[in-house]
């Protein structure tokens, strides 16, 4: 009873998270993201605010002299202060003060290590929320097996002693700290400035993406943020480009216990789908449901009744084992077995790393439109024979 209680506060708080995101976060505004702010200090002169392409939970505005103001989801502001730069006396209160360089960060949103690797900041990273078997990224598990990253523990229960002793920088957290806020507040109680991380929260997924433009300014690497987004875009307008196929697209994984887990129609993997040409098989899953979560799960004749004339499935590998052949699938029911794209033989698997991958979110939209169109030289995606 009491879990059911906790779970059912926890998922009231996302849904609040995500309502009061999108709400305030319009596609498109940088500006109003950034929140334009001019006048934070008499020692600051405003020159520019950053033009978001498809994010819009966060904002960046420019000063002289190189200072910087990030804004996330229009509450939270952080000013980063170039080295050997001094602190504006009369800094609007309110606003977290972060000195570059900022290191021994304890990174706890497992979706922005990806973008630490792109920018080649892994060494400003000196703490982990997950240990190194839990990462499919090879640099950061390489990095903790080599005792460059240590496991410094999960979001609810960190290492309070082993931060601080470090001079932790910064915690970058996603929103499920606002489950525990008490060591949110612990943590800023240490003095350890906490961002949260609301990159998930975006409706586009490139927009997603471009919140490595975010931690491109937190480390000093401006040019390479712009680069890495640069490429992921890239790779997407190339498919925005290319005709629709009008095939749809299952994309699942089955539980332990034989249920079925598939995405909410909402989710941007779904988006995805779209966005390669594809048409995902469950036109409004989930979508009346007031929950956070992006996943909907049903009894296996259900899927089999909305998805068996599918024209590809995807098996999603990234919370179970990859699989390695189409025999594999069908040990889990052999109710696929009487699937279209089983029988015609268009049947596809992610690799495990693809969740974790949020800088090659353009490349994966790419992968989904060779399937789609029957190319090879594929990246997070493999054919199941």
């Amino acid at each position: 009873m009491k879990k059911s209680i906790r779970r059912y506060f926890c998922n009231t708080i996302q849904t609040l998270l995500l309502i009061t995101f999108l709400t305030s976060c319009g596609a498109g505004q940088s500006k109003e993201a950034a929140g334009n702010h001019t006048d934070i200090s008499a020692d600051l002169i405003w020159e520019s605010s950053m033009e978001l392409r498809y994010a819009s939970g966060f904002g960046v505005d420019y000063y002289k002299d190189g200072y910087r103001l990030i804004t996330v989801a229009e509450e939270s502001r952080y000013l980063i202060v170039p080295e050997g730069k001094g602190i504006p006396a009369d800094l609007s209160s309110g606003i977290v003060v972060l000195k570059q360089p900022i290191e021994q960060v304890y990174l706890v949103a497992s979706a922005v290590m990806d973008m630490f690797v792109s920018l080649d900041a892994l060494d400003a990273v000196g703490f982990s929320g997950l240990k190194a078997d839990s990462w499919y990224i090879d640099e950061a598990r390489e990095a903790m097996e080599q005792g460059k990253i240590l496991h410094a523990g999960s979001y609810g229960a960190p290492d309070y002693e082993q931060i601080l002793a470090s001079g932790c920088g910064l915690a970058i957290e996603n929103t499920m700290i606002y489950h525990t806020p008490e060591v949110k507040e612990q943590l800023e109680k240490l003095g350890i400035p906490v961002l949260v991380d609301y990159s998930s929260y975006e409706s586009n997924p490139l927009g997603r993406t471009e919140w490595v433009r975010l931690y491109g300014i937190l480390t000093g690497k401006e040019a390479e943020a712009e680069a890495a987004f640069a490429a992921e875009a890239e790779a997407f307008e190339a498919v925005e480009q290319e005709e629709k196929t009008g095939s749809t697209v299952a994309f699942f994984y089955i539980t332990a216990n034989g249920e079925v887990n598939v995405r909410r129609s909402s989710d941007y993997l779904p988006k995805m789908i779209e966005m390669a040409g594809g048409s995902y098989v469950f036109d409004h899953i989930g979508d009346e449901e007031e929950t956070a979560s992006s996943n909907v799960t049903m009894q296996m004749e259900e899927f089999y009744a909305a998805a068996k004339d599918a024209d590809y499935i995807i098996y999603n590998s990234t919370t179970t084992e990859e699989l390695s052949s189409v025999e594999d699938l069908l040990a889990k029911s052999s109710l696929l077995e009487k699937f279209k794209a089983v029988e015609e033989g268009r049947v596809y698997c992610t690799t495990k790393n693809l969740y974790q991958s949020s800088m090659k979110l353009g490349t994966i939209i790419s992968d989904m439109h060779k399937m789609l169109t029957g190319e090879d030289g594929m990246t997070y995606l493999y054919q199941l024979e």
